[in-house]
């Protein structure tokens, strides 16, 4: 959760070709969704690592939402695919150690979908406040340590 508010942190790596010109698109649309979601634009999603959602979550996230090109619309061919394979071995690896797989997804969406980037975004947030604050995040001890991945 965020220090000021108390609301969850989502980290959201988003393709450069898709989602974030999905969320590019919802902030042209003045489209809201809540100032505690950080977007982080990748050249492809088949680029990040498990250790980079790791990171994010050691670092303070409480959620990640990796946010990628339509199914067989990959600009890398197959970079999604291999995301969802990762995202899939981070949940296993997450449900193993205690925690709640539900804190990291993958979503496919187009550069048009503004609407649908948002309402993930948004359910992606309730399920967090519903799990809590990360229980990674007392690892933590610097309350106001910067996210850099």
């Amino acid at each position: 959760m965020s220090h000021e508010n108390d609301e969850p942190l989502l980290i959201a790596f988003c393709c450069q070709y898709c989602s974030y010109s999905a969320a590019d698109l919802a902030g042209s649309m003045r489209l809201p969704y809540p100032p505690n979601v950080r977007i982080v634009r990748t050249p492809c999603t088949g680029r990040l690592e498990v250790e980079f959602f790791m990171k994010a979550f050691e670092k303070g996230a409480d959620g990640i939402l990796v946010a990628g090109c339509l199914e067989g619309g990959c600009h890398f061919t197959e970079g999604n695919l291999l995301a969802k394979g990762r995202v899939g071995y981070t949940r296993k690896f997450l449900s193993e150690a205690g925690l709640d797989a539900e804190r990291i997804r993958m979503i496919n969406i187009s550069a048009a979908g503004a609407r649908p980037f948002v309402d993930h975004v948004n359910e992606m947030l309730a399920v967090l406040k519903k799990l809590g604050p990360s229980p990674l995040k007392s690892m933590n001890p610097s309350k106001n340590a910067e996210i850099r991945i």
